[in-house]
């Protein structure tokens, strides 16, 4: 019996002509295929707003990984699809907006782990702080599970944002 080949993490971007139904093909094919999504970022790129990139955290096996770029290249009005994971160095972040709810000693902790993560205080009330914080997608898990026994009460996060190092570009 042969063991499953591991599931990976893949950084998919894709450059799209900005224009109605892009998204939903993207989204179809994932979704149509039993593919899941971990995070989705989508925003024009250019200043006339006609090329938009998606960016794209999902996983799975090799194959599949290589099934999804190669059925995402095939999509109209796709340009180009990158696989950052896979390509070279490259750069994620993902900015999150996280509330605690406390007073006394679990307030002053959840503000000495903010300043800790280096997490901002955009919003303070006598009973909770938002906090911004900008990171990998692992810094803000940690943050946000630091925060669980002090009081988190939501979390809003805007899924990945990746670009290459150096000089490669999509």
């Amino acid at each position: 019996m042969t063991t499953p080949a591991p599931n990976t993490s893949a950084t998919i971007s894709v450059l799209v002509e900005n224009e109605a139904g892009v998204l939903a093909r993207v989204i179809g094919l994932f979704s149509g295929r039993g593919y899941n999504i971990d995070s989705l970022t989508v925003a024009p790129v250019d200043d006339g707003r006609g090329r938009s990139r998606i960016n794209i955290v999902t996983s799975g096996t090799e194959m599949v990984i290589e099934q999804i770029k190669a059925q995402l290249d095939r999509l109209v009005p796709v340009h180009r699809v990158s696989d950052l994971t896979r390509e070279g160095p490259h750069i994620a972040r993902e900015m999150a907006l996280i509330k605690v709810c406390s007073t006394g000693n679990d307030r002053a902790e959840a503000l000495r782990l903010a300043d800790a993560f280096r997490a901002r205080v955009v919003d303070a009330t006598t009973g909770s702080f938002v906090f911004e914080m900008t990171g990998s997608t692992e810094k803000l898990d940690a943050f946000v599970e630091l925060m669980r026994p002090l009081g988190l009460a939501e979390v809003s996060r805007t899924g990945v944002a990746a670009i290459a190092r150096g000089t490669r570009v999509i």
